[in-house]
């Protein structure tokens, strides 16, 4: 009798500053949905694959689990907040690793002030979704399993 040793994909979800606060700062750009809640119903939707979620304020500790993630999982996705249009640091961190990563917005960047026109992360990142609400992350979920 052989034994086959199975092994989950394995996919981190990253939020930056602020996003602890959805279902509660903005709603009428971020819905009123909290991100603990719709992670739920990403997990019974792909329920082969190990999602794993972070959040944090702190540039520095979003350094520190991209660089912890890697080189280990199959995908990363991204949602920096306004990391995304300051940070040389996490760019260089999203070079540095192996694991793929998806810049997700759940606003449409493009639509709201001059400034969120740019991103510092985008060209280090293997794609950039943005302005389908909470959607983009499950839109990025499609992407790493595309392998795409």
């Amino acid at each position: 009798m052989f034994l086959v040793k199975f092994e989950l994909m394995k996919i981190q979800i990253i939020n930056g500053p602020n996003l602890n606060l959805l279902g509660v700062r903005e709603k009428s750009i971020y819905g009123d949905s909290n991100f603990e809640t719709y992670l739920e119903e990403l997990r019974k939707r792909y329920p082969d694959i190990s999602i794993s979620y972070y959040q944090s304020n702190v540039e520095g500790e979003i350094i520190n689990k991209i660089h912890e993630v890697g080189f280990s999982f199959d995908g990363i996705i991204l949602n920096a907040g306004a990391y995304t249009h300051t940070s040389i640091a996490i760019a260089d961190a999203i070079a540095a690793i192996k694991t793929p990563v998806i810049e997700v917005h759940i606003s449409n960047v493009y639509k709201r002030e001059e400034f969120r026109h740019h991103s510092m992360l985008a060209a280090s990142c293997k794609g950039v979704i943005a302005g389908f609400g909470m959607d983009s992350y499950r839109l990025a979920i499609e992407s790493v399993l595309s392998g795409k």
